[in-house]
């Protein structure tokens, strides 16, 4: 792989979960990572304590005043951005027909919409310098749909059309688009799932298991060096087998 030694990288949602283990891995490559988080700083304040150089910020990528402050903050601090990953997501979870408009807006908003201002933010950065990487990060209930989850699906689907499209647009400027959709993960989330469903998701799983943060972080990773310069507008499923 490429040395990443001094590239800085912003990672939304950066401090829990998946987001996580992607701000390690990168910081790892001796990557400066901008971690972002919405509410609790705490675990994107312990990465940026084992890992000098990195920094913190915080924002509400569902709104667009707050995406340019944080890119704002980034560049100020780092000097550039040459990686963005659109990781930071929520749910709202309710059967369509008892989902209240304002369920569908909020998911939309910070899934769909979020990923669309920094993705904007970013290429405008890196199209100047002609050099870049962003990742999105969709799921496997955008390539399924799941019940309960209509708001949720609509928005990680709709993260294909909108990598695919910029991939398109940002390719003559040497930045790269693409896409990674996890399946069912070990987070926090998903320790939430009573024991019941949860077995019913594994064993929907031809794995037979759940899949570890670190096992997408090594996707985005490869995706983020420097020599994947000829992958763009690729979707990459990490999910243990469940899409085929």
């Amino acid at each position: 792989m490429a040395d990443m030694t001094g590239q800085v990288a912003l990672v939304t949602g950066g401090g829990r979960g998946i987001g996580a283990a992607i701000s390690r891995r990168l910081a790892e490559r001796g990557v400066r990572v901008a971690i972002g988080y919405s509410n609790s700083p705490d675990g994107a304040q312990k990465i940026a304590d084992d890992y000098p150089g990195c920094s913190i910020h915080q924002g509400d990528i569902g709104k667009k005043e707050d995406c340019q402050r944080v890119v704002d903050e980034v560049l100020e601090q780092h000097g550039q951005l040459d990686v963005l990953v659109n990781n930071a997501g929520i749910t709202a979870d309710k059967m369509m027909h008892k989902m209240e408009t304002d369920e569908w807006d909020s998911v939309i908003q910070v899934n769909l919409s979020g990923t669309f201002y920094l993705t904007r933010l970013a290429f405008l950065h890196m199209s100047e310098r002609e050099t870049g990487r962003i990742v999105n990060i969709s799921s496997v209930i955008g390539e399924q749909g799941n019940m309960g989850q209509a708001n949720y699906s609509a928005a990680k689907s709709g993260l294909f059309g909108l990598t695919m499209s910029v991939a398109q647009e940002a390719a003559r400027k040497g930045v790269t688009v693409n896409c990674v959709a996890p399946g069912y993960i070990e987070t926090d989330m998903t320790a939430n799932v009573p024991d019941k469903v949860r077995d019913k998701i594994v064993s929907g799983i031809p794995m037979r298991r759940l899949g570890q943060p670190d096992e997408v972080a090594r996707v985005v990773e490869f995706l983020a060096d420097p020599d994947s310069i000829y992958i763009t507008g690729q979707v990459y499923s990490v999910n243990g087998g469940m899409a085929m």
